[in-house]
């Protein structure tokens, strides 16, 4: 996970756990005050259920972890859970920070087979530890923070598939349709991108096709094969579209990101671009080698021939 993503889930973490702090702690107090009498605790546990955020089960475990409890849940009490053995469960393994209140890392749930979470906090009477209240979150509950991660606005370079790199010597770049008509399938990709409403567009050149994503219809894409996108008649078939506003790539920009794709398919013959795309809202340019390795890169530093990109292309 990158140090962005990382970044994002954290603050997506502190949010929830922020969120349990105090309600965890007022259940916790009730539960010391009626531990050992299981009927009680099963009582506090359902009444408190709906006081937890999101929280899909509530027990309580002894000091070993195991369940001297029923499972509250929204439907009742979940007897058959009276007794179990929770101490190889992942959130078991994991520190009980000094504070008192553990929120686990993610996990998938035995029963559902879904990304989950646990919740749990210290019971205790007069400084002795008694047992642990537990929290069960079904990720797709949380509300969370509603932040949409966003990918960062840096190059980054990744190596493929190690079989692939092994033999690269032994291969050559075999010609495609598009590499034989190149000067008519760009201006017909650049057209397409500018007044037609796509918005991303990734081209493979080694199989002479390229698929699109459109503006009006985001979530389902196109697939252009070479007779189509060496024929300009295709951009009929797309309405025209005003360029996007809030694009961060400009629209006479496209046609230089372009170029820049036709150079790196005839740089060299082992090492050539097979298929490279272009996203105008993130500003994005993504390359995939003959070696099987991808660079995603700002198209700002894609234009710049002084970049680090270039200089190591070169």
């Amino acid at each position: 996970m990158t140090q962005d993503l990382k970044a994002s889930v954290a603050r997506q973490r502190l949010a929830l756990f922020n969120m349990l702090l105090e309600p965890m702690a007022f259940v916790a107090r009730r539960c010391a005050a009626v531990w050992g009498d299981r009927a009680a605790l099963d009582t506090v546990l359902l009444d408190a259920l709906g006081t937890v955020p999101h929280a899909r089960y509530l027990y309580a475990l002894d000091t070993d972890a195991v369940q001297v409890s029923a499972n509250a849940a929204a439907e009742g009490l979940v007897e058959a859970d009276f007794g179990r053995d929770r101490s190889e469960r992942p959130y078991m393994q994991e520190p009980m920070p000094p504070h008192g209140l553990l929120l686990s890392e993610a996990y998938i749930s035995l029963r559902a087979r879904r990304p989950s979470l646990t919740a749990l906090r210290r019971i205790e009477r007069n400084g002795e530890q008694l047992g642990l209240l537990g929290a069960d979150f079904d990720l797709r509950d949380l509300p969370l923070t509603r932040e949409v991660y966003r990918e960062p606005n840096r190059w980054q370079q990744l190596k493929g598939d190690p079989a692939i790199r092994g033999s690269l010597f032994e291969q050559r770049r075999v010609e495609s349709l598009m590499d034989r008509h190149i000067d008519e399938v760009l201006p017909v990709l650049e057209e397409l991108v500018t007044e037609s409403g796509v918005f991303h567009c990734k081209i493979h050149f080694s199989s002479s096709r390229a698929t699109i994503w459109l503006v009006d219809d985001p979530f389902r894409y196109r697939l252009l094969h070479f007779d189509e996108l060496a024929d300009p008649d295709v951009c009929l078939a797309y309405p025209h579209c005003a360029y996007p506003e809030q694009a961060l790539v400009c629209a006479d920009e496209v046609r230089a990101v372009l170029d820049g794709f036709r150079r790196l398919r005839y740089a060299d013959d082992i090492i050539y671009l097979r298929s490279g795309s272009l996203n105008i809202f993130n500003g994005l340019v993504a390359l995939n080698f003959s070696c099987d390795g991808s660079h995603y890169l700002p198209h700002r530093e894609f234009l710049d021939p002084e970049s680090a990109f270039w200089q190591n292309a070169s």
